[in-house]
């Protein structure tokens, strides 16, 4: 990275997806190929799709932050390598849209529509994954609303999702790796 920024590229995962799913599955290999371009995993780990990306991203050497709605830390085998528990229930939605550059989108139930809302309004960029089934699927021919407040990038593939991020900036090359110099450098404002 250069000396003018430290801050690596952050990627909210949210969603849910039944274990042995195909939207399991890419929701794993999504987290070890954030970790792999040195991109922080936001996660909530609440749901399967949403924890197993965690896991792997932590697997991988990743960094992985934990916003729990709890107001207590996580048992120790929690995956992430940084908690925040922020005891606000529900109202941690908001911090779960903000935290990232971009919000990765796996099926999902009531909660995720929230936080894709809350998304939408701040202008985050929404990466959906279509193909596998939930919610996620309708998200790039169904937006919020119609303001048109952020790209909508699907993705069926992680070769589809890397370049989706590489289309945002979050990562640059496709040889781009946690720690090397040709990572995206991305800070408040840019897009």
């Amino acid at each position: 990275m250069s000396s003018s920024s430290l801050r690596q590229p952050q990627v909210c995962v949210l969603g849910s997806a039944k274990p042995g799913s195909a939207a399991y599955e890419l929701a794993g290999e999504a987290g070890a190929a954030l970790a792999r371009h040195g991109i922080t995993l936001v996660s909530g780990c609440g749901s399967p799709a949403t924890r197993v990306a965690a896991e792997r991203a932590v697997a991988a050497g990743g960094t992985v932050l934990s916003i729990v709605p709890t107001g207590e830390m996580p048992p120790p085998d929690w995956p992430a390598t940084v908690v925040v528990p922020c005891g606000m229930g529900d109202a941690r939605n908001l911090l779960m849209a903000l935290a990232g550059d971009a919000c990765l989108v796996i099926g999902g139930r009531a909660g995720t529509i929230s936080e894709v809302c809350l998304a939408w309004l701040h202008k985050r960029p929404l990466l959906p994954l279509v193909g596998c089934g939930g919610w996620s699927d309708s998200l790039p021919s169904n937006p919020p609303d119609e303001r048109e407040n952020s790209p909508i990038l699907a993705w069926r593939s992680i070769d589809e999702l890397e370049s989706q991020l590489r289309q945002l900036q979050l990562i640059r090359s496709p040889s781009s790796s946690r720690g090397s110099s040709d990572g995206a450098q991305i800070g408040p404002g840019k897009r």
